[in-house]
């Protein structure tokens, strides 16, 4: 049997139990018997015996769960396969980067859809999980659902990639296709997205192009190109108006922010993209194109955020890691 720990319990980490609920069947034909064991989030917990639904009901409905015990003392002291970690994403590693820490050291596997700590320790991180024999697994940091790690680190690896650009925010990709259709300014934009939920109420973290340049950190150095948070040249797209799409389209192009990653640079910035290119999509989708020695141009698309999506990709990590004969 498969003993998780479920670390964060807001909209991925209910996600993912949500999701493990409706497709345990799947689940268990594929890789056994699993159970989750304990679930923590920043103020509560609950640990041992315990329906999965009734976990989810407690907390939707409560806003916490039944039991007081910390996060650090279920990761610290609990018996558990595999820690699925889906705390919320901070610069400089936050309690995630300790929790993944405590439980690569331990011999247990990591899951997790935490971008801070593999921003502030992805090489550490690494060579901790080889050391103890163990996966640390971080698909859902980039793309959301989109098997982007993946087809990097395993499908891909009998080519060299040599670099890799990519639209790795779903909220800026939508602000600008909002204002490349209807010529609308940024300000009236940026406030329609924030009132469906697209943009958070301080949009700084997407707008200003943190949120990708984060994400290409993590994508760099999956592609064996050492990168850090500070190595990234950043520019947002608070800057762009109308006229400039106007001006774009009468030459054939539209703007986008491209995350852009080769040894020559590692950047985040509008880009001129023909109408024709793969990377002229719309609306919250996110793209990632890999250029290879051997394989050419790989190119794939999907939605890039979401507690589902996310959740998903975390998921498709655990079922990797125990796949009979993986």
């Amino acid at each position: 049997m498969i003993k998780i720990a479920l670390v964060g319990f807001g909209t991925v980490g209910q996600s993912f139990l949500e999701i493990l609920i409706n497709k345990r069947g799947l689940v268990e034909e594929l890789v056994g018997k699993v159970k989750v064991v304990a679930i923590a989030d920043s103020k509560s917990s609950i640990s041992g015996d315990f329906k999965l639904n009734y976990a989810l009901d407690y907390k939707r409905g409560k806003g916490k769960l039944p039991e007081k015990r910390s996060a650090s003392e279920i990761v610290e002291n609990d018996d558990f396969d595999v820690l699925v970690e889906a705390t919320h994403t901070k610069l400089d590693g936050g309690d995630g980067l300790r929790y993944i820490k405590t439980a690569l050291k331990r011999g247990r596997h990591v899951v997790t859809s935490n971008k801070g700590p593999l921003v502030v320790a992805f090489h550490e991180l690494i060579k901790l999980a080889e050391k103890n024999d163990v996966r640390l697994m971080y698909e859902a940091t980039v793309g959301g659902a989109m098997p982007v790690i993946r087809i990097a680190r395993k499908y891909l690896a009998s080519c060299k990639i040599l670099g890799a650009i990519g639209i790795l925010n779903g909220t800026c990709n939508y602000i600008l296709s909002r204002m490349e259709d209807e010529r609308m300014p940024y300000t009236q934009v940026l406030k329609e997205a924030q009132e469906l939920g697209i943009a958070e109420p301080d949009p700084s973290f997407d707008v200003d192009g943190i949120d990708a340049a984060i994400k290409l950190v993590i994508l760099s150095n999956t592609i064996g190109i050492k990168t850090r948070f500070e190595d990234v040249e950043i520019e947002g797209i608070t800057r762009i108006s109308p006229e400039a799409f106007e001006v774009a389209s009468q030459k054939g192009y539209t703007i986008r922010l491209i995350a852009e990653s080769k040894k020559e640079c590692i950047r985040v910035a509008p880009r001129l993209v023909p109408l024709s290119h793969p990377m002229a999509i719309k609306g919250t989708m996110n793209a990632v194109m890999f250029k290879t020695d051997t394989a050419g141009e790989i190119f794939l698309a999907g939605r890039g955020a979401g507690g589902y999506e996310t959740a998903t990709a975390m998921l498709s990590d655990l079922m990797e890691i125990y796949a009979r004969g993986n």
